[in-house]
């Protein structure tokens, strides 16, 4: 890998990580465009901490909200008069909502980085989940604000988020989706996808920190492409947020279906390999 290779992995994953795209599936695509081996340690590794710099824009754009959040859930932990807030509730909605991912991550992480890492699930997830997204427009209510959020639909929405492991699928796309089932607006649903995603990919981040710094690929090409994550991240954030409030996520569909239907053309005729 090289710093260009660095610039432009960060935006890809600065673009497609919140989006209902995959992130981890358009970065399989883009790591084998560069000629880089998709289930080598270093690259993963380096994927999952560049993850880091996009859950950075995250926290910087919702700041005040998360500020909220940890002083309600800190003060309800020992003044009672606390434990009816809103944000009190959304503190523990988010802790018990990524337990989830993070069991089967740890349990699962050897299949996730090696077996998974294939351009085959990709392509498969891309247009199956496709349709879990159309399904959850289809039938979505959006009849539930923030204020209605409960604890029910943060364990609903944590347990599919772990379907996210796998390239392809989309851990927005997923959380999103199971947040419109569960009758959740759109903005609320985003927004909790948002939040659910901060511990998950922090976690994942950290985990791979030492391996990442310690593989072949330099500290320097890590920043980078770790700051430009950040930097397209947080305008991502921004727009999808506004995107969102108006129009459905079945507006990705055509393009992930379409990317789906392609890769799969390319495997079958073995104009490029899976791995």
């Amino acid at each position: 890998m090289n710093y260009l290779d660095a610039v432009i992995l960060g935006i890809v994953e600065g673009l497609t990580e919140f989006l209902p795209v995959s992130s981890t599936g358009h970065l399989t695509i883009a790591e084998k465009m560069l000629g880089l081996t998709v289930d080598d340690p270093d690259v993963t590794g380096f994927t999952a901490v560049i993850q880091m710099g996009a859950i950075a824009a995250v926290i910087l754009y919702f700041v005040r909200d998360i500020a909220q959040i940890v002083k309600a859930w800190g003060l309800g932990l020992v003044k009672p008069e606390w434990r009816g807030h809103r944000d009190f509730r959304m503190g523990w909605y988010v802790i018990l909502g990524t337990i989830p991912v993070g069991i089967v991550g740890l349990l699962l992480k050897d299949v996730i980085k090696n077996d998974l890492r294939s351009l085959w699930v990709v392509a498969v997830a891309l247009i199956a989940w496709s349709a879990v997204m159309w399904a959850a427009e289809r039938s979505a209510r959006q009849e539930r604000g923030e204020r209605q959020l409960n604890l029910t639909d943060a364990l609903v929405v944590g347990i599919v988020q772990c379907v996210s492991l796998v390239p392809g699928v989309s851990r927005s796309g997923a959380t999103i989706s199971a947040g419109l089932f569960r009758g959740l607006d759109r903005v609320t649903a985003t927004r909790l996808s948002f939040f659910l995603s901060i511990p998950a990919l922090l976690a994942a981040g950290l985990f791979e920190l030492k391996d990442a710094l310690g593989g072949s690929i330099s500290v320097g090409e890590t920043v980078v492409g770790t700051v430009v994550a950040f930097v397209v991240a947080y305008a991502t954030v921004a727009w999808l947020l506004r995107f969102v409030a108006h129009h459905p996520i079945t507006w990705f569909v055509p393009y992930r279906v379409t990317l789906g239907v392609v890769l799969l053309a390319l495997l079958a005729g073995n104009v490029i390999s899976a791995t």
